[in-house]
C-alpha cells in the first residue's frame, strides 16, 4: 500500500477524533471507514496502532471496549498535515458525524466496569459522563462476578432513571 494512502487514513482518524468532544470506541471508528469502504478492517486497526504508538492518540479501556482520543500531538500533527485530506472525504465524516453524534455520544457517556475486590467481592463502577464530567460515580459491591456483570450491562438502559431517581430522593425535603 503506497505510504501517501496509509498516512491519508491516520488523517482520516485524527480528524474524526478531532471533530468531537468525547472519546470514540473502535468500533465506531472503524464503522464509518469500513461503512463508506475507504479500507478494510485491518488496515485501520494497523492505523490506529501506530498511531498510539506515535503518541498522537490515547487509549482507555474499559471493560471490553478501547476508548481513544486525539492528543495534543495529534491535532498539531493533523493541522500541518490537514490539506492532505480531501474535502469531499472531510465532508463525508462531517456529515457522518452530525446524523450520528448523539448515539455516539450516548454509547460512551454511560461507562462501565466491574472488578474482584478480593474472594466472593467484586464491585461494578459506573459512571454517567457529560462534558467530560462524571455527574454520576457509583460504585456498588456484589457478591458474585455475574451480578457485576449483569449491573454494568444494564447501567446504561437503567442510568438516567437511576439518575433521576437519586436526584429526587436526595433533594426531597422531609
Amino acid at each position: 500500500m503506497p505510504s501517501d494512502t496509509f498516512l491519508l487514513y491516520k488523517l482520516m482518524i485524527l480528524y474524526i477524533l478531532s471533530r468531537v468532544s468525547f472519546p470514540l470506541t473502535n468500533a465506531q471508528l472503524t464503522a464509518f471507514i469500513l461503512e463508506k469502504e475507504y479500507t478494510n478492517y485491518f488496515t485501520i486497526q494497523r492505523a490506529l496502532s501506530e498511531l498510539i504508538d506515535d503518541a498522537y492518540i490515547s487509549t482507555k479501556t474499559l471493560r471490553n471496549s478501547t476508548l481513544y482520543r486525539i492528543t495534543e500531538h495529534g491535532n498539531q500533527t493533523l493541522l500541518f498535515f490537514d490539506n492532505m485530506i480531501s474535502s469531499g472525504i472531510k465532508d463525508d465524516i462531517e456529515a457522518y458525524l452530525s446524523q450520528n453524534k448523539y448515539e455516539l455520544q450516548e454509547e460512551v457517556s454511560t461507562p462501565a466496569e466491574f472488578y474482584q475486590v478480593k474472594k466472593g467481592e467484586f464491585a461494578a463502577h459506573l459512571c454517567v459522563i457529560e462534558r467530560d464530567t462524571p455527574i454520576i460515580d457509583l460504585t456498588l459491591k456484589v457478591p458474585t462476578e455475574e451480578e457485576a456483570s449483569l449491573m454494568c450491562n444494564n447501567w446504561k438502559e437503567s442510568s438516567s432513571d437511576i439518575y433521576g431517581y437519586l436526584m429526587s430522593a436526595l433533594l426531597e425535603h422531609k
